[in-house]
């Protein structure tokens, strides 16, 4: 199990498993998920990331299309980052963080063209939009330590979590963004 895996390898960081141990409740982890309204199985996926002096896990729940088209239903977000000054700007934060770690996972990429790297920029990259935006749910693990950072800590386990979900579907291990089952 994903989950108990990873409890076994943070004896020695009870904040980060506190963090694992809530997002995966939240997300209901072993328990069977119903299919997509198409009828297409789903998975979940689980990653661990601390950066910016939080902690942060968050469990997706993902589905194929019938074209192999990635779909992320649900992304369920536990964070430790100290004592909460803002909960709502904390949650703002996450959410932020989640849609733009989603769009490099799903739609990121350089394309090199003759030698050249066609993205000017970022408004040659898409973005994830609202119709195929998640459900996203972000819950703060009640800390008493030194208020951390919020600016972007749930922005790196995105991708890992949906790549775990696929694998859970699939059975291929994808490695590099975006991510493209086979």
């Amino acid at each position: 199990d994903p989950v108990a895996w990873r409890l076994s390898l943070l004896q020695q960081h009870p904040r980060h498993a506190a963090v694992l141990r809530r997002a995966a409740e939240a997300a209901g982890w072993g328990t069977p998920l119903a299919p997509a309204a198409d009828g297409a199985p789903r998975a979940r996926g689980v990653a661990l990331h601390p950066s910016f002096g939080s902690g942060g896990a968050q469990v997706a729940e993902v589905s194929l299309g019938p074209d192999r088209t990635i779909r992320v239903h649900r992304v369920v977000c536990a964070i430790d980052c100290g004592t909460p000054v803002n909960p709502n700007h904390i949650r703002q934060q996450i959410e932020g963080s989640i849609v733009f770690g989603l769009s490099a996972a799903l739609y990121g990429g350089v394309t090199i063209d003759k030698g050249r790297v066609k993205e000017g920029n970022f408004h040659n990259q898409p973005l994830v939009r609202l119709d195929a935006c998640p459900v996203i749910e972000t819950h703060i693990v009640p800390s008493t330590e030194h208020p951390e950072g919020v600016g972007e800590p749930a922005t790196p386990p995105v991708a890992p979590a949906v790549a775990n979900a696929l694998f859970a579907l699939t059975g291929q291990r994808l490695r590099s963004l975006p991510l493209k089952p086979a």
